[in-house]
């Protein structure tokens, strides 16, 4: 299989490398559907390889809690998620006699393997056989669901969609085979990432009760003129003790679409229930509100984005006007705050002010395991230096944040990961993340999670024009010799600290100021 994938990999640059210039036009369009063909294929075949390493189980070796995650992270798919719907789709599993059964959607699977469907019709035809009713007797579901995969072989994804609202519409015609397991199965509500704006989209399916519940706080306060972020007289929250001629006059000026509205409404809603108790006083050791972490620098220049505790990108105008009702806990570095960092061995769970402290400290958005994106707000506090149990300590320099998996996953055992502090060089004080080799050999050099430092990673790779990963020793910073004394410093006169002081500022300021300049050109 080797030297097939490595023939592969020579054909493709043999075929990179032919000019097809002088073609005839017959000829091109023929090597473009081989083409489309042979990527087609290839999508199942790698399913197959993804099963392989899956039933023999390569990710536990490497670290990996799943597949998925291997997917992820070792291989750097982007839409591994959808990959993992495609393969329990198509994919042949293995029973527990060890034996190859057949795929859940074989007919489907042939058409892929045929190079007819691509991913997009896949992610079609399973959309609608996901709305066909459980009651439906099990022969009109076969038959359904080999009429789908014949449309997957001819129709595009769109005219998929539209075929299977006609199959739908005669398999159910009433809507009375659907019952409430149906609407069960298909409940969910998705919030897509943040876009190049800091915009989310929100994809799902509600269920009666929760539509009639959303559609009965909209009326109240998704109303012309309630919680409009544009107008300062603009009545707050419910509409109960708002007086009328100022909703009405609030109406008048209100040219928000119905959408806007909603919005707007859905956002009053969170903020009354996160400021009224609603969550309670903690969730996982850090309070239940809105915890942001910025840059002084950006800050000061009203520029940049601030992060969450939940991962989230916040556009500093949006944090400077949030801070008006905001708490402030400040992060001191080097030197600490009154509030207790080391706990010792007195308690063994972290306190608030150790996560805040882990939360705002370079790279501490979330879980420390290297290519982890869980956010802080579902991380708890790991003994990274020693664990608990082997007499650990709950100090501030020796625990990191890990979310609950991978937390988990730190042990002795060949697969398992060993943790330490870095103590010395670009990355000290951070959690350093070793996998343990199966032969049974020291773990290699640490490496450290860079996923929640992006804006740090862009400002390293101005100054040093590269990201690369650098290994950083997790021993401890050798000692200089006793004999070594350090040469005496010569006190400086408050005058001249000003000026270092002055020339500092003025550089700081001319850095922020020409960081994004040096970007563009580098883009350029």
């Amino acid at each position: 299989m080797q030297q097939l994938y490595a023939q592969l990999h020579d054909l493709l640059d043999r075929i990179d490398a032919v000019d097809t210039t002088p073609a005839r036009d017959d000829a091109v369009l023929d090597v473009a559907e081989q083409h489309e063909r042979a990527y087609r294929r290839m999508s199942l075949i790698g399913h197959r390889r993804m099963m392989d390493c899956n039933d023999r189980g390569v990710p536990g070796r490497l670290g990996y809690r799943h597949i998925g995650e291997m997917m992820a992270h070792h291989l750097r798919i982007p839409d591994h998620r959808r990959r993992m719907t495609h393969m329990r789709a198509l994919a042949q599993f293995r029973s527990l006699q060890g034996e190859l059964t057949s795929p859940r959607h074989a007919g489907l699977a042939a058409a892929v393997a045929d190079g007819a469907a691509t991913p997009a019709h896949v992610d079609a035809v399973l959309k609608v056989l996901k709305k066909i009713p459980r009651s439906v007797p099990l022969d009109v579901a076969e038959k359904a669901e080999a009429m789908m995969a014949e449309f997957a072989r001819t129709l595009t994804p769109k005219q998929i969609l539209k075929a299977g609202a006609e199959l739908l519409s005669r398999i159910d015609p009433d809507g009375t085979l659907a019952d409430e397991r149906d609407r069960a199965r298909r409940r969910s509500v998705l919030i897509g990432d943040q876009d190049d704006q800091s915009m989310s989209e929100i994809d799902g399916a509600l269920t009666p009760t929760t539509r009639a519940m959303l559609d009965v706080i909209l009326a109240k306060m998704a109303a012309p003129g309630m919680n409009n972020p544009e107008d300062d007289q603009s009545p707050r929250g419910a509409n109960t003790n708002a007086d009328i001629e100022k909703l009405k006059e609030a109406a008048g000026r209100d040219h928000r679409s119905t959408g806007q509205r909603n919005h707007d409404a859905l956002e009053a809603l969170f903020r009354l229930v996160l400021d009224g108790g609603v969550l309670g006083k903690s969730h996982r050791g850090l309070p239940p509100h809105i915890i942001v972490k910025v840059n002084e620098a950006d800050l000061r220049d009203r520029a940049g984005f601030g992060h969450t505790a939940t991962g989230t990108q916040l556009p500093m105008s949006d944090i400077i006007e949030m801070a008006a009702d905001a708490q402030f806990h400040l992060a001191v570095f080097k030197d600490h705050t009154a509030q207790p960092l080391y706990l010792g061995t007195a308690k063994r769970f972290a306190n608030q002010a150790q996560r805040l402290m882990h939360f705002a400290q370079d790279g501490g958005g979330g879980c420390s395991k290297p290519g982890c994106s869980n956010p802080s707000a579902i991380v708890e506090i790991h003994h990274a230096d020693k664990d608990w149990a082997d007499g650990g300590t709950t100090d501030i320099d020796t625990t990191a944040p890990a979310c609950p998996p991978h937390n988990r996953m730190v042990g002795p055992n060949p697969g398992q990961w060993t943790t330490r502090i870095i103590r010395r060089g670009r990355d000290a004080g951070r959690a350093g993340w070793s996998l343990n080799p199966l032969d049974g050999s020291p773990p290699a050099s640490p490496q450290v999670n860079r996923i929640h430092e992006v804006g740090e990673l862009f400002e390293h790779y101005l100054r040093g024009g590269t990201i690369t990963e650098t290994p950083q020793p997790a021993d401890s910073e050798p000692k200089p010799p006793p004999s070594e004394t350090p040469a005496p410093r010569t006190p400086i006169s408050p005058a001249r600290l000003a000026v270092r002081t002055r020339r500092r500022k003025q550089k700081r300021r001319r850095t922020n100021k020409h960081t994004r300049q040096r970007l563009l050109a580098r883009v350029r």
